[in-house]
């Protein structure tokens, strides 16, 4: 909803009732479902703000097999999703700084046990996995999520190494130069688990007319802005 202490014409604009955007950085409709194999779950920290350049509602949208859920905690994966699973054959993305060293030559997903090293086995850790969890909100917010949630040390952790930086750019802050929106992380580890390049490719098609759009949207509102006296 339009906050209530907007004013003019902007407050009777209402929010894309999917992605929440406002309806100049909606990209909805460009949006292609990928039928996936692994199924996706995000867990949104309540005080996570940025509903801007924010990318986890979108991320869920494009995928048929997809729970978004907001929240601090629940009792089970099960609870969470909605639906019987085993975080057995989970796997949370890793919030921890994971080393080159702990990849495989030349992969950019690896297994991690819960010291953050490396698991042998790597090819047959990554098949069995059925799902991942993903944690959405700042640094600090994804911390709250996993300790407020104590089956994820159930699952087993997943760890990116991506070959480029985010395509946020200077557009938002990261607290690591690796660090990637949502939307990119889900996309480069299910296409690589799937071993579907394509999914990475729809996901950051969209990602990129979002941030066009709200490049142009911040453009138009700076040049409405009356000068300063």
């Amino acid at each position: 909803m339009a906050s209530e202490t907007a004013h003019g014409p902007e407050a009777a604009i209402e929010p894309c009732p999917l992605c929440k955007k406002p309806p100049a950085l909606c990209v909805c409709e460009s949006v292609e479902p990928i039928d996936n194999r692994v199924a996706l779950l995000i867990l949104q920290h309540p005080q996570e703000q940025d509903k801007d350049l924010g990318t986890a509602r979108l991320t869920a949208l494009h995928f048929s097999d997809s729970v978004f859920k907001i929240g601090l905690s629940w009792p089970s994966l099960a609870k969470a999703l909605g639906r019987p699973a085993d975080p057995k054959r989970w796997a949370v993305l890793y919030l921890g700084s994971a080393k080159p060293a702990d990849f495989p030559e030349g992969a950019e997903v690896a297994v991690l046990d819960k010291a953050g090293q490396p698991v042998l086995h790597q090819n047959s850790e990554l098949r069995e996995i059925e799902g991942i969890v993903v944690l959405d909100g700042t640094w600090s917010q994804a911390k709250t999520l996993w300790w407020r949630n104590a089956w994820m040390l159930k699952c087993k952790r997943v760890a990116v190494r991506p070959s480029r930086p985010s395509l946020y750019g200077k557009l938002r802050k990261e607290p690591r130069k690796e660090a990637l929106s949502t939307l990119e992380s889900v996309g480069l580890l299910l296409a690589r688990l799937e071993r579907r390049p394509n999914i990475e490719t729809k996901l950051l098609k969209t990602f990129e007319l979002m941030l066009d759009r709200y490049r142009e949207h911040r453009k138009a509102m700076k040049q409405n802005v009356p000068p300063a006296r």
